[in-house]
């Protein structure tokens, strides 16, 4: 009988006072050091899904700050070390940064924010036979120069996604490796997602992943969500097995999500929870949240287009010059309706919580 894979997750429950802390504990209980060398260079491949900052939106503040005090602490080197976000057609990472207040945490350890924006990119040949990218972009997959050869770290937070149900560590690749018209592979998500994992494994020697849970987000992700306190942290070098421990705490089956069930699949990584050790508190990693993946207005409207009955009008409203209508209707429903409305009462709920307190202090 041959063995299953399997994989370690470590997972801890934490509180704001020791985050910083627990963040060098977690890490350390998992090795990390032995998937990153000091010797290699590494991104810090951050995670933007809102300009604005709203809870379990984007990277938090405590965790870069946790990320980056380890990393120095256990003697990596600064001039190795690249923290990076990209842009979308609704995102600006250089006001990302300063909104979630990474800028300030940066600007403490002695790091520059790199905007991927500013970065060379170049069109990879990838050997791996993609599922579906290459179809996608036919011209060329273009990837940032700078990824090739380096390890990354994906600073992933747990929240729910509208096109795939939940969105940690292998998602955040999405927003590094592919330029800002990204939203075209929307159609085919999950397939996506495998491509994702596929070409790190030939571009990166290493990939490690630490995911923020101290606020998860619950409803309709990335962004339109109800922020829930979860005060947990996980880390792990595989990412297929710490999205799918995520995914289980949040309350979903990691085998019915088709991303995650076909990176185990695939042998990309280990979705199957009997299958996944973990290391740190058990019993929270036992939780299960009960969230719920609900469709924002825009996500819902985009699946009309790409997979419903307004596909006929796919290539022109989604693939023409008239494409521009959809970041438009994209930023006036999330910044100019929800943020105000809906947005503000989360916020001013979740300001009132110790983790909003804390993210004031940054």
């Amino acid at each position: 009988m041959t063995s299953r894979a399997t994989s370690q997750v470590a997972v801890l429950r934490t509180r704001p006072e020791t985050v910083v802390e627990d963040y060098g504990r977690l890490m350390r209980l998992v090795k990390y050091d032995g998937a990153l060398p000091r010797d290699q260079d590494l991104i810090l491949k951050l995670n933007l899904s809102w300009t604005k900052y709203f809870p379990a939106c984007s990277s938090q503040p405590w965790q870069v700050d946790g990320v980056l005090t380890t990393l120095l602490e256990d003697g990596y080197d600064r001039a190795r070390l690249f923290p990076v976000e990209n842009r979308t057609v609704v995102t600006d990472p250089v006001e990302g940064c300063r909104n979630n207040r990474w800028s300030g945490v940066l600007a403490r350890h002695g790091l520059p924010f790199i905007p991927l924006t500013g970065v060379e990119w170049t069109v990879h040949r990838f050997r791996s036979p993609l599922l579906r990218l290459n179809e996608i972009f036919p011209e060329g997959i273009e990837i940032p120069t700078m990824y090739v050869g380096k390890n990354v770290l994906q600073l992933p937070t747990a929240k729910v996604h509208g096109h795939t149900v939940t969105t940690g560590a292998i998602k955040n690749a999405f927003g590094g490796l592919l330029k800002e018209v990204r939203h075209y592979a929307h159609e085919f998500i999950h397939e996506v997602m495998v491509d994702l994992m596929l070409m790190q494994r030939e571009l990166h020697p290493s990939v490690f992943a630490v995911m923020d849970g101290t606020v998860m987000g619950d409803g309709a992700g990335p962004r339109t969500m109800v922020p829930r306190v979860g005060n947990l942290i996980l880390a792990a070098s595989d990412q297929v097995a710490i999205d799918a421990l995520a995914a289980r705490i949040m309350g979903f089956d990691p085998l019915a999500i088709p991303y995650l069930r076909m990176c185990h699949e695939r042998g990309l990584g280990v979705a199957d929870p009997r299958d996944i050790e973990i290391v740190g508190d058990a019993d929270a990693a036992a939780l299960d949240m009960g969230f719920k993946t609900r469709r924002s207005l825009v996500i819902w409207g985009d699946q009309l287009i790409r997979r419903g009955p307004l596909r006929p009008l796919k290539r022109l409203l989604l693939h023409s010059p008239l494409v521009v209508w959809a970041p438009f209707a994209s930023n006036v429903y999330h910044d100019l309706l929800w943020y105000p409305t809906l947005g503000r009462q989360r916020i001013r709920a979740f300001s009132r919580t110790p983790w909003g307190r804390l993210f004031e202090t940054y």
